[in-house]
């Protein structure tokens, strides 16, 4: 199978792809972000960066005696990327800007545009099959890409496969795609033991926290429950927290416990806490976790780059669910 794949970021389409046991032949990732191509290919080498999607065309001229699909240097020349057919070509086109959360701008931000991009490619290329990843939008604006693309999406939250809520939008014309079972996977189910230190709010440190304004950096989340949705970190201290234990200073027996509650139990208590490393954000690897991939995949790079790029992305397993329903292409 020939994999085109459109704002490819970590390579967790081809992740998805080697979980479903379907045999990949050539992978070209389009892709600009310098830490995304460094994790991309240190789990993959042999992915082929293309580049920037604004730059790849496919031509069917009849002057011409082959099909090919290239880019279009700057100098005017024209790079070979293959030729005809490529089999699978997939995208999450960047839409930040089309979300509930970012007060849903519309089609004129520069990143929305490049969701035509991916529109284009498509009709220039007609790949057997193809599939797009979304977040959940304006009745409107969702309708704009079901019309686009002839298909209307299927709603997969992650929270049935991780232990994270993440409700996504796929646009496919994979057929018969059904919901994956329920794992039933929490958050206490994905962390790690023997955290560093380096990941626990120091008393002083927590206290300034709840001096800001911002109530979403101080929210804790439920270890018995499901993570909220991760997202890319543009500040510090929006990864998300957990409590891990409490010490109460007047007992000697209930020093050190493991904290099942949510934030409010603990705003309640004022002074009668003593906050001595209670508190900690999950960790990178708790995010690679969240998003269903293995252990360091993201390492190489900074912390706050790992955040960035964990947040910004998909849940691996739930779009190997989806290939899953791909025919002829699978591994012997």
């Amino acid at each position: 199978m020939k994999v085109l794949s459109l704002f490819d970021w970590i390579a967790c389409w081809y992740e998805a792809l080697l979980r479903a046991w379907i045999k990949v032949d050539k992978y070209y990732a389009s892709e600009i972000d310098k830490y995304a191509i460094q994790i991309a290919q240190k789990n993959h080498p042999d992915i082929i960066q293309i580049w920037d999607v604004q730059k790849i065309w496919f031509n069917r001229d009849e002057l011409w005696w082959w099909d090919m699909l290239y880019r279009l240097e700057d100098d005017g020349s024209i790079y070979l990327i293959d030729r005809w057919p490529i089999d699978l070509l997939i995208g999450g086109s960047p839409c930040q800007w089309f979300s509930v959360a970012w007060k849903m701008l519309n089609f004129d931000d520069p990143r929305s545009k490049l969701f035509f991009e991916f529109v284009r490619i498509l009709r220039e290329v007609k790949p057997k099959y193809f599939l797009l990843e979304n977040v959940k939008m304006k009745k409107e604006r969702q309708d704009i890409i079901s019309r686009e693309l002839w298909v209307e999406p299927i709603e997969i939250n992650s929270s049935l496969v991780s232990a994270q809520n993440r409700r996504r939008l796929y646009r496919t014309n994979i057929p018969n795609v059904s919901l994956p079972k329920d794992r039933g996977i929490l958050l206490k189910d994905i962390l790690q033991e023997n955290v560093d230190e380096k990941y626990y709010y120091s008393q002083e440190r927590w206290e300034k926290l709840l001096a800001n304004k911002y109530e979403i950096l101080k929210r804790l989340e439920d270890v018995e429950s499901k993570c909220a949705t991760i997202v890319t970190n543009w500040w510090g201290n929006h990864e998300k927290k957990i409590v891990v234990s409490l010490a109460y200073p007047n007992s000697t027996t209930r020093r050190w416990r493991v904290i099942k509650w949510k934030s409010a139990t603990l705003t309640t208590h004022g002074d009668e806490w003593v906050y001595s490393k209670v508190i900690r954000k999950l960790t990178p690897i708790e995010y690679e976790r969240l998003q269903t991939l293995e252990d360091n995949y993201t390492e190489g790079i900074s912390d706050s780059q790992r955040y960035k790029m964990l947040g910004n992305w998909w849940t691996v397993d739930v779009i190997s669910h989806i290939f899953s329903f791909m025919e002829s292409h699978s591994q012997e």
